[in-house]
């Protein structure tokens, strides 16, 4: 039976590469009907942290990647380390070590340019006494000539020189393990027949097959992936848009759409794009991960994500865009700060955000009418909200942008844009389009216009098709009665509807709105202009 791990350390968050390792291991076991195994590599206790652990549990529950058998954790594992590391003193695979770090590191100067595997082989074979003040290390006998080779499923064979290893430490003197000797103990013990993961760790395969050979283990297959590169092939960062996978979930991205990105990113099938996850598992062949690093476009994950979001239910829809959904969250990544940035970055024209957020003073207020219109979308009756998130849809491509713009509809303008409001406690007349609009020639035929559309608007029944008819009826008259062009009624309508140039179609919002709120927006405008 195949079986696969995923084995991070809890010493940071989650990032896309580690989540695309468990990914394809997770999907080759499930492939073959085989188990999938979630070790934690926390022997580091001065790195580890209980809120990267927490971090790493949360976002496997996030993107729904089920596990077999109980977690196991390396640092309740010690014994068991300690007994193997006796078994190789006991079959002369393994030897004690007096050497102090300052006498290793003198021997290493003195040999300068040579081969350094040789310095640390002073007790290998001693015969004499040795320093009854120096708590011993124990070092594994590597072999000192010959070649350690092994088949890689991905890179194909790779072969090391026996010469180019040391006798490595496997027990410290304190009597912790080291990470290649409790990685090949802990593979074996559980069963792992494949292991794939990133090939920075190519290096410490030859180093691990030698504690497998020395233990009479059986020794996996490997399949060591190549790194996830930006654009222009060098190292992903945070300034290419690399976040932790929690960060992604409170950026608006939507688990399937970042497994999906992740597949893809390094496994090629053709030219489809989007995949299920039980798609993945039933096309995944390891020896098909792409050798070469891949280059990582997240122009392409939102393109996923806008997708997805396309082809989502509007009732789990609704669900998710609930903001306790993320700020309910215990974990200690920039929920707020993400969601913020996201909110005021947004680029889509209907998602323009309602908030202009500068200090750290005025999240509290931006969260809470985020939270107040999220309130709003769950009272509306479901005829109004299937039309206002079908609309949406359309035009967004993550969650942020979506609840960036229900704020922009669900929130009335009042007043108008100024450089000292503070944009986070209201909605606002786009001053720009307003000044446009509303001149000294226009302001009188506007009003006029806006006055008898609430009049049409009174008498009529409001369903998608009748108002975009009612808004283009009305247009084309105010146009043949005043002599000016129909957009500049549409858009005056758009203004005080919205209070912006952009957004969902007008019909639409209409009947989003219903007709009393529509009704009270536009006499608010009219109001306006009359006092300004």
């Amino acid at each position: 039976m195949i079986t696969t791990r995923f084995a991070p350390s809890p010493t940071g968050h989650l990032h896309i590469g580690g989540l695309r390792t468990a990914l394809y291991s997770y999907l080759h076991a499930r492939a073959k009907n085989g188990k999938f195994l979630l070790r934690i590599e926390d022997t580091d206790t001065e790195r580890n942290s209980k809120e990267a652990l927490d971090g790493i549990l949360e976002a496997f529950k996030w993107v729904g990647l089920e596990y077999d058998s109980p977690m196991l954790f390396q640092s309740e594992r010690t014994p068991i380390y300690q007994q193997y590391a006796q078994k190789l003193l006991d079959s002369k695979h393994a030897y004690h070590c007096y050497l102090t770090k300052d006498e290793l590191a003198a021997m290493r100067t003195q040999n300068k340019g040579a081969n350094h595997a040789n310095c640390s082989r002073k007790y290998r074979d001693f015969i004499g006494e040795v320093p009854k003040d120096i708590v011993p290390c124990v070092r594994i006998k590597a072999p000192l000539e010959g070649v350690i080779s092994f088949e890689d499923g991905v890179k194909g064979n790779i072969s090391f020189q026996a010469s180019e290893l040391d006798d490595f430490v496997i027990l410290r003197s304190d009597g912790t393990p080291t990470y290649n000797f409790v990685v090949a103990i802990d593979d074996a013990l559980s069963g792992i027949t494949d292991i794939i993961r990133g090939d920075d760790h190519i290096s410490n395969t030859p180093k691990q097959l030698l504690v497998y050979k020395a233990l009479g283990f059986d020794i996996p297959r490997f399949y060591h992936i190549p790194m996830i590169c930006n654009e222009q092939g060098k190292k992903l960062s945070k300034r290419d848009g690399a976040l932790s996978v929690l960060e992604y979930r409170d950026s608006g991205v939507l688990p399937e759409a970042l497994l999906n990105f992740l597949f893809k990113l390094g496994y090629g099938h053709g030219d489809k794009e989007i995949f299920s996850l039980q798609e993945m598992i039933e096309c995944f062949e390891p020896h098909r991960i792409n050798s070469n690093p891949s280059g990582c476009n997240f122009s392409k994950l939102y393109w996923l994500n806008a997708e997805y979001i396309k082809a989502m239910d509007n009732e789990k829809l609704a669900q998710l865009l609930n903001i306790e959904n993320l700020d309910s969250k215990k974990s200690k990544t920039p929920t707020a700060e993400v969601f913020l940035d996201n909110f005021k970055g947004c680029a889509d024209s209907c998602a323009r955000s309602l908030l202009d957020i500068n200090d750290e003073a005025q999240e509290a207020n931006s969260l809470e009418i985020i939270k107040k219109t999220t309130q709003i979308l769950e009272t509306l009756p479901n005829e109004r909200k299937n039309i206002l998130l079908n609309e949406l849809k359309t035009r967004v491509n993550d969650l942020i942008s979506m609840r960036n713009a229900i704020a922009q509809i669900l929130n009335t303008p009042l007043t108008l844009e100024s450089e000292n409001m503070d944009k986070s406690q209201q909605a606002y007349y786009d001053k720009a389009l307003y000044n446009k609009l509303f001149t000294q020639d226009t302001k009188a035929i506007l009003e006029q216009a806006l006055s008898q559309f609430i009049d049409k608007l009174q008498n009529a029944t409001l369903n998608i098709d009748s108002t975009k008819s009612l808004i283009q009826e009305h247009a084309n008259n105010i146009a043949n009665t005043f002599a000016i062009k129909p957009s500049i009624f549409m858009q005056a309508l758009r203004l005080g509807l919205l209070g912006q140039k952009g957004g969902i179609d007008l019909g639409a919002c209409l009947c989003v709105l219903d007709k009393d709120e529509s009704i009270k927006r536009i006499q608010n405008l009219i109001e306006f202009a009359k006092q300004n």
